[in-house]
């Protein structure tokens, strides 16, 4: 079985901060997906709200057995909290933004640790995520070209936090953060803990700079090619002069040979 939930977010009510790509993103990598055969799920806007993520991320990774591939692209914003359980070096949970982020909050990756904990022994979860989660989402990033500038796909944490928590999180160290790779997922992300994800323009379409590497890459490798292939190539072209940002390929040593979306 290989199954696959796309969720793209560019509308976020209430936060003045709607992005333009994620929607094409998921619409890529659903595309991609299906023709290596995969049966694929999508998730745009509105239906992508924290509880329907949470229901369908859960269904998705629970229907998969020994042998089976379960991938799941998200992009959208991203943010951070302070981390309650003290199990984050740097004292921040890193969270996805549901399209009613603003009601209903983040996404924490300590809920991604127990969804795809779940998972069936022997059975692949991928997870596939265009987003950041440290920055300021005023800051536009360099333009490719003369006119296309992209956003950073960032949101905030202050709507849903005292000033205190603020103030406790913005004085812990910067250690690297592993959060969204704890437990049995393989995790590609397009950036560091540190760094931003750009909501970006190709040639007049609005995509993720990461997700359109990502897939420019996968298109061109070999039937044998593993994680750690796929992860060089689009290192090889991020990050740029238009793009700072470093995508991150954080698996064990048996998941960085998976071959790729096998």
């Amino acid at each position: 079985m290989r199954s696959a939930l796309c969720i793209g977010i560019n509308d976020y009510p209430g936060t003045g901060s709607d992005l333009a790509g994620c929607v094409n993103d998921a619409q890529d990598w659903g595309n991609a997906l299906a023709e290596r055969g995969f049966s694929v799920s999508m998730m745009i806007d509105g239906d992508a709200t924290r509880t329907k993520m949470i229901r369908a991320m859960t269904a998705a990774v629970s229907a998969v057995g020994s042998g089976d591939v379960v991938v799941i692209t998200y992009s959208g914003h991203g943010t951070w909290q302070p981390d309650d359980d003290g199990d984050e070096p740097d004292m921040r949970d890193e969270a996805l933004c549901p399209h009613d982020f603003a009601t209903a909050g983040p996404l924490l990756d300590d809920d991604l640790f127990d969804i795809f904990a779940q998972r069936a022994k022997g059975a692949r979860v991928v997870f596939l995520s265009d987003s950041c989660h440290s920055g300021s989402v005023a800051k536009m990033a360099p333009p490719l070209n003369g006119q296309d500038r992209g956003r950073v796909r960032f949101l905030e944490p202050g709507p849903f936090l005292s000033g205190a928590d603020l103030a406790r999180a913005h004085k812990a160290a910067k250690a690297p953060v592993k959060g969204l790779s704890r437990g049995t997922a393989l995790l590609v992300s397009g950036c560091t803990d540190t760094e931003f994800s750009y909501d970006a323009n190709f040639g007049g379409r609005a995509n993720g700079a990461f997700t359109r590497v990502a897939l420019d890459t996968l298109a061109k490798l070999d039937d044998k090619a593993t994680y750690v292939d796929w992860h060089a190539a689009i290192r090889a072209a991020l990050p740029s002069v238009s793009y700072p940002q470093s995508p991150q390929l954080l698996a064990s040593r048996t998941q960085r040979r998976w071959p790729v979306l096998g």
